[in-house]
């Protein structure tokens, strides 16, 4: 079935994914920076003697704004 011929409601603007897809990227987040996999990283562990606690939110904290940036920029 063409584009042309789906009803209205079904057909979503370029702005309405991308509106979709950056909402789901903050729940995402929102989960990836909530108590249980925060917990999951509090431990004395260190990398390169910096915790690993520190190391997974500044890693996440990396993902967000790259995945946002990359969002924004794709049609």
């Amino acid at each position: 079935m063409p584009n042309s011929q789906l009803p209205e409601r079904l057909e979503q603007k370029p702005e309405q994914r991308r509106g979709q897809r950056l909402l789901f990227v903050a729940l995402l987040f929102g989960v990836l920076l909530n108590f249980p996999l925060l917990g999951a990283f509090s431990h004395d562990a260190r990398l390169a003697g910096i915790p690993v606690l520190y190391l997974y939110v500044l890693a996440a904290w990396a993902a967000l704004v790259a995945l946002t940036g990359w969002l924004v920029k794709v049609r």
